[in-house]
């Protein structure tokens, strides 16, 4: 009995969004004590990314009904991940995000099944992606976005009277997070404005002119760059660099070192040299866990109807 009751009041939340009516939701919602098993049963969802923001969607998935989830992560854990991607401990370090992520959830939720992918998004054929009800996208790179939009897009089908056909409709959820600030939103190819419609939107990348890194370095990010655009060309002979390679990112680090020592400019580290040659904007907890809460509902709206989805985007600063 104690059991029993504890599982009720697990799921006492969810239920009462899944089998009252109201005012805002969906067209097509059926409130239903059933509804929560049978999402369980059939939705099938797929996180991309096991960061920051990946780790906290999977936490928020699993304790809203969802039992299918997979997620793919090309990267493997580094210390610097574990002040905010609370999923990982020191001993998980160089292991797949995916496959620890997945892991950690289901010890703690009972009857989720997460299947990790630890390969490059590029690796999946479209077939894979096909198999979804809904992506979530938990990245911070743009390349990424756009990619997988190309492929949801490709799915998008129109009938007779150049009106998509809703089966053939693959949801996506973008979240995206910055310091303090981020933002969810809902993209329903063929309905509502593409990644690829509004691209523009996010802030153009810093560029540094190469004649200040070859000449008159100011700043560590100077430094870093030398090393990273300059000096690795110099050295490798036009060898491809790697950002997710850890020895070619401890070289150009090692360098950049060489290069502010000469020129008395502090702040080069293994840490900064990873943000700047990869653009990473530092990740605050806080913010993770409140748009993968937003993703989360999104999901959770769409593919029961309990609620209407936001009207394309959403954005949140916690500073």
């Amino acid at each position: 009995m104690a059991s029993s009751s504890s599982e009720l009041a697990r799921w006492r939340d969810i239920d009462k969004l899944l089998t009252r009516q109201g005012n805002i939701v969906g067209p097509g919602f059926e409130p239903s004590p059933q509804l929560r098993q049978d999402i369980g049963e059939f939705a099938r969802v797929l996180v991309v990314g096991a960061g920051g923001l990946g780790c906290e969607l999977l936490k928020d998935l699993a304790l809203s009904g969802f039992r299918n989830i997979d997620v793919i992560d090309m990267d493997t854990i580094e210390i610097s991940n574990l002040n905010r991607q609370f999923l990982f401990r020191l001993q998980d370090v160089g292991k797949s995000k995916a496959v620890v992520a997945a892991k950690r959830v289901m010890e703690r939720v009972s009857g989720v099944n997460i299947t990790p992918h630890f390969c490059r998004i590029e690796d999946k054929d479209i077939v894979f992606y096909n198999d979804f009800n809904i992506i979530v996208l938990g990245l911070d790179s743009i390349e990424a976005r756009s990619y997988i939009n190309s492929v949801a897009c490709s799915f998008l089908e129109y009938d007779s009277d150049d009106n998509p056909v809703p089966e053939s409709i693959k949801p996506m959820i973008d979240g995206g997070t910055e310091g303090f600030k981020g933002h969810a939103r809902v993209i329903l190819p063929g309905v509502t404005p593409c990644f690829e419609c509004n691209i523009w939107l996010f802030p153009p990348q810093v560029k540094f002119p190469l004649c200040t890194l070859a000449e008159t370095p100011r700043t560590a990010a100077h430094c870093i760059e030398y090393a990273h655009l300059i000096k690795w060309n110099e050295v490798h002979g036009g060898k491809t660099f790697d950002p997710d390679d850890p020895e070619h990112m401890q070289w150009v680090y090692k360098e950049a070192v060489k290069r502010a020592e000469l020129f008395g400019i502090a702040g080069v580290t293994y840490s900064f040299t990873q943000g700047v040659v990869k653009n990473i904007i530092p990740a605050i907890a806080s913010t993770n866990a409140i748009i993968s809460a937003a993703c989360a509902l999104e999901v959770l709206k769409i593919v029961s109807g309990c609620s209407k989805t936001l009207s394309n985007y959403m954005t949140s600063s916690t500073s």
